[in-house]
């Protein structure tokens, strides 16, 4: 599918100056990236990067609009013009740099397993055994390919995961390790398999287009010292992702 290029819409760096605040699209029910507090607040790893970037764009951690959007948003939200940026779990690939710009990257994330079964204490004793999986996500084709005497169960969302697991449909579930530490929290009878299947980056998502390689430049420096001055690295710590992996 070709998608409309719709970019011109999206504001450039001085645009977002004159208006004092950025529009982010954010995850809000992805523990512990982009969540509801019991308050109704939006927090996460995600959420600190957005207001971070906000405040040493603008001045002000508090100059940000977070519009939570969908997996399938993420993207359309940017090309739309609908916000500024989307930092909202996306992963940096080659078919993707091809409508919208990335930034660097800010967290390197993998496919891992998560189960509660006390038969399963490594990825050998998955052999022949019943995976949960999101219906045609990237992990579909990770579990292909490192685990392929493994048998797929399908399901369209993290809760039919878990009530495939929890109805014996399958004994253990591959998704992002990002959201499964945030499964691990929630859910204390689950704990993570080592090794991961595999590593990808995530990266903050802008327009494509001349107009705003000021905005990415400008970004693209502020991730820069983030990770150089070891902050990304603090917040990761703080909201129990994965040491391993982050930057």
């Amino acid at each position: 599918m070709v998608l409309p290029d719709l970019s011109a819409r999206a504001a450039d760096l001085q645009t977002i100056k004159r208006r004092g605040h950025l529009v982010v699209a954010v995850k809000d029910n992805l523990p512990p990236l982009g969540f509801r507090d019991v308050n109704g607040r939006v927090e996460g790893f995600e959420i600190d990067l957005a207001r971070q970037i906000a405040k040493e764009l603008l001045g002000n951690s508090s100059a940000v609009d977070f519009k939570p959007v969908s997996n399938q948003e993420r993207l359309n939200s940017v090309l739309r013009g609908d916000v500024d940026l989307a930092i909202a779990q996306v992963t940096l690939t080659p078919s993707r740099l091809r409508v919208v710009s990335f930034s660097f990257p800010y967290y390197k994330d993998g496919v891992a397993i998560a189960t509660q079964a006390p038969s399963v204490q490594s990825l050998a004793n998955l052999t022949g055994r019943r995976i949960a999986v999101l219906n045609s996500s990237s992990t579909v084709e990770v579990l292909r390919r490192q685990l392929p005497t493994a048998i797929l169960v399908p399901v369209n969302s993290y809760q039919a995961a878990r009530e495939a697991v929890d109805t014996g449909q399958a004994i253990a579930v591959a998704a992002d390790a990002s959201v499964l530490v945030g499964w691990t929290r929630q859910f204390s009878q689950f704990r993570l398999l080592s090794p991961l299947l595999s590593a990808h980056s995530l990266a903050i998502v802008l327009p494509k287009g001349q107009q705003y390689e000021a905005l990415r430049e400008e970004v693209n420096q502020i991730v820069s010292r983030l990770s150089s001055s070891g902050w990304l690295q603090e917040r990761a710590n703080y909201w129990g992702l994965p040491r391993n992996l982050s930057f």
